[in-house]
């Protein structure tokens, strides 16, 4: 597995952790993205669109405010979001733990 810390991703506060659990061989052209994300306190993931991809977000740890298409809602451990090709989300950790989530991107 590959981890990954990216600055600024998509324009949001801070930083994102990225952790790989399939590599591109292991996605094999039918997914963009499987992975563990850690918010940590103060970051968030900036509000971008997906074409040709749809991504669902599965919260494990932590509270956070997701930007469903421009509509805002929390976020907590158990929750599912889903994005489709077409839309876009963003998300940020509003609580004091690390917000941690599975990441998947499937192409259209």
């Amino acid at each position: 597995m590959t981890t990954r810390r990216v600055e600024n991703m998509a324009g949001g506060e801070g930083h994102v952790i990225i952790k790989e659990i399939l590599d591109e061989k292991a996605l094999n052209g039918k997914c963009g993205l499987y992975a563990e994300v850690t918010l940590e306190h103060g970051c968030s993931l900036g509000y971008h669109e997906h074409h040709n991809e749809s991504e669902t977000y599965y919260i494990l740890s932590g509270e956070g405010e997701y930007n469903d298409n421009g509509n805002l809602r929390p976020v907590k451990a158990g929750d599912v979001t889903f994005t489709p090709d077409g839309c876009g989300h963003g998300l940020r950790n509003t609580g004091l733990e690390d917000l941690v989530f599975m990441a998947l991107i499937i192409f259209d």
